[in-house]
């Protein structure tokens, strides 16, 4: 397992010099590829290389299975949004390990993103720095790969369980700001049967205006729309930024309230610079504080563990919290379901931990709660909160 961080990291994030979207683009493909030969091609052979990845990434713990929002969760370890963009592999990120993945950030609009180079690993801080600015195919591409994909796993295994899938929902850029909820309900019109829980994204810092929709005023008109059609079909929740200050928060928990959301995710990356190691971006020869985008990784898990534990506070535990930002370790998931989340979510720390990140995690979290004499994952939420 430590062949990953030995020699392939190595050769990956330096030895080949390439670019980071390159090579995640690269991984999209390969699994997109075995994606529909399961469902085509070679049906047989892709089955069996999916039982294999099953087998080396995949760990069953019982105490770490939980239902919630009627949704089954055979682990509380999820896919964070941003890596399947589209959607292209929905239903094989079960075989690396997660209880559960989410898709996109998703628009209304098909568009091409920010300008390259986006995104950095700043290996130094075991963090990334993206401003990749919600590239993706659109909303009516990524309803027709779901409604195509949305099929029973070919192999029929009995070990393949539900897996939920959620979806990201962002703002186009072309959209005027005043337009907002509109073109967030235009996406979750398209696709509201192809998910099983939604996301209202007004966090990211790299859609011009768009964390400004986190203010109470907008966001309340952007829920009030969704919820009015959704009428309570499909569990929806709101991600919002590690930078928001106290008041800020309570305003959004406010609006949670009103409008019946069934929880929020804490948090996106952060603008803030403070406490880096890279002085420099090595790609631009620029100063980090110069460079646009959103910090992910180490540097965020205190912060969004301090937002988590706030807001089961303020809520007295009412609230599902899903917790992302700086997730390596079993420590560090321990650490955000004790303060308060129901579930957690990786991103950067999957790339540099490797695919048998998860399955470590969850043998973490069984040896802690027997460590700590409980019984079953739930009795751990906000035990330290």
């Amino acid at each position: 397992m430590d062949l990953y961080k030995q020699v392939l990291r190595p050769l990956l994030f330096s030895g080949l010099r390439a670019d980071p979207e390159w090579l995640h683009r690269r991984l999209i493909d390969t699994l997109s590829g075995l994606a529909e030969a399961d469902a085509t091609r070679n049906p047989p052979l892709a089955s069996w290389v999916r039982q294999q990845g099953r087998r080396a990434f995949y760990s069953a713990h019982p105490a770490l299975s939980q239902t919630l929002w009627g949704l089954s969760f055979q682990n509380p370890v999820g896919l964070a949004a941003g890596f399947d963009k589209d959607g292209r592999v929905a239903h094989l990120w079960q075989d690396f390990g997660f209880g559960f993945a989410e898709l996109g950030t998703v628009t209304l609009h098909a568009q091409p993103g920010n300008p390259r180079p986006r995104l950095f690993r700043l290996p130094q801080d075991l963090a990334a720095l993206n401003r990749m600015g919600f590239n993706n195919e659109g909303a009516v591409a990524m309803a027709a790969r779901l409604s195509v994909s949305a099929m029973p796993l070919q192999d029929a295994d009995p070990s393949a369980l539900r897996f939920p899938l959620g979806i990201n929902l962002g703002k186009s850029k072309v959209t005027p700001l005043e337009s907002a909820a509109e073109d967030y309900l235009g996406s979750f019109r398209l696709l509201q049967n192809c998910g099983n829980y939604f996301v209202v994204n007004v966090s990211s810092p790299n859609t011009p205006g768009l964390r400004s929709l986190q203010d109470a005023d907008q966001l309340d008109r952007i829920l009030g729309l969704l919820q009015q059609e959704n009428a309570g079909q499909k569990p929806l929740l709101v991600k919002i930024a590690p930078d928001l200050d106290e008041g800020a928060i309570a305003d959004i928990l406010a609006l949670c309230q009103t409008h019946h959301l069934a929880g929020i995710i804490a948090t996106n990356t952060t603008v803030q610079r403070d406490r880096l190691r890279t002085q420099r971006l090595p790609t631009t020869g620029k100063l980090l504080t110069e460079e646009a985008g959103g910090i992910s990784g180490a540097p965020l898990r205190q912060r969004s563990t301090e937002i988590i534990r706030l807001i089961y506070q303020k809520t007295s535990g009412t609230l599902p919290i899903i917790g992302v930002g700086g997730i390596f370790t079993a420590e560090d998931a321990w650490e955000k379901i004790t303060a308060g989340a129901s579930l957690v979510q990786v991103y950067t720390g999957w790339f540099y931990e490797g695919p048998w990140m998860v399955r470590r995690i969850l043998d973490g979290l069984a040896q802690k709660l027997k460590a700590h004499g409980l019984s079953h994952i739930a009795r751990a939420i906000g035990c330290k909160a």
